[in-house]
């Protein structure tokens, strides 16, 4: 993708009701430049998809997700949705979130991500992509606002990471996260090979305190929307007050010269970062190591093949 648009667009947003979702999700869409969408436009929807063990906090919120869907729907294009579960699969956590039956009545093509294909990013380390990824025309990335137990936060640009195939993760997870281990730059670097891409970040009902899975719920009450997840989770960092310096993917970011990260560059048309600042939200005093204990990768290895 291009990382290079500085424009967020922010909207106050109170709750899941579906016909409230729908009219803010076309205001903070309205604003942004998204490439042409006809019949033939492939459009891929990328949600957060990690697990349901310790409920659909965890997730990005149902409700939401069928929003954007919906939004797309009315356009013509040709919708499909997919994730790729470290453990797990996309569909086993779309049924609990009763998503499954309501996405196939739409004609939402749903799908685990399962072929990978294999691309050099910038930095010479090779990873596996989803085909479905690589192939479509605009991919939507639907993250929601958490706390990450590893890397802070995990918004617009983390999620990007769903679209490594299955135990690829887990695997880049345990070779490149040591304590000088290249993990977020492999990350920065990955937006690199993405398709055109959209975020739309649910902030209605974050998590707070620690992440990605175990964390409380923090009704921040915001949706936000951007051509380019850098500057979306810059402006969200602002909202929350985190500072940046302690997000290693921010490091990442600046490391690899994505634009977006100065504040004073990006452009608000609707909802400022200043009328919407919260001062309570909580992130984890220290960060876990971001390589996975081996037994652990072991174990879920073995879990997966049986789930």
């Amino acid at each position: 993708m291009e990382c290079r648009s500085t424009v967020v667009s922010l909207s106050r947003c109170s709750g899941y009701n579906p016909t409230d979702l729908r009219k803010i999700i076309d205001r903070v869409l309205e604003p942004l430049i998204l490439p042409p969408l006809s019949g033939s436009t492939r459009v891929l929807l990328k949600p957060n998809l990690i697990s349901v063990k310790c409920g659909t906090l965890a997730c990005t919120e149902a409700e939401f997700i069928l929003a954007v869907a919906d939004w797309f729907l009315e356009r013509g294009v040709r919708l499909s949705l997919g994730d790729s579960p470290a453990f797990g699969t996309a569909l086993h956590i779309l049924r609990k979130l009763d998503l499954f039956g309501r996405l196939r009545q739409r004609g939402v093509h749903v799908c685990d991500f399962k072929e990978a294909v294999p691309v050099q990013l910038s930095s010479g380390v090779r990873i596996g992509v989803a085909r479905e990824v690589l192939e479509t025309d605009l991919l939507v990335n639907i993250p929601r606002v958490k706390a990450h137990g590893q890397v802070l936060m995990t918004m617009a640009v983390k999620n990007c990471f769903g679209c490594v195939v299955g135990m690829r993760k887990p695997w880049l997870h345990m070779v490149h996260g040591g304590s000088h281990g290249q993990f977020p730059v492999l990350l920065a670097e990955l937006l690199d090979v993405l398709p055109s891409t959209l975020s739309v970040l649910d902030g209605v009902v974050a998590m707070h305190g620690t992440g990605p899975i175990r964390g409380k719920e923090y009704h921040l009450g915001l949706i936000g929307a951007s051509m380019n997840p850098v500057a979306l989770d810059s402006a969200f960092y602002q909202i929350i007050g985190v500072d940046p310096h302690r997000v290693p993917l921010w490091h990442a970011c600046r490391h690899t010269g994505k634009v977006g990260l100065n504040l004073e560059e990006l452009v608000y048309p609707l909802e400022r970062p200043d009328d919407v600042l919260v001062d309570d939200f909580q992130v984890p005093d220290l960060l876990s190591p971001i390589r996975f204990r081996p037994f652990r990768f072991v174990r879920n290895s073995i879990k997966r093949l049986f789930s």
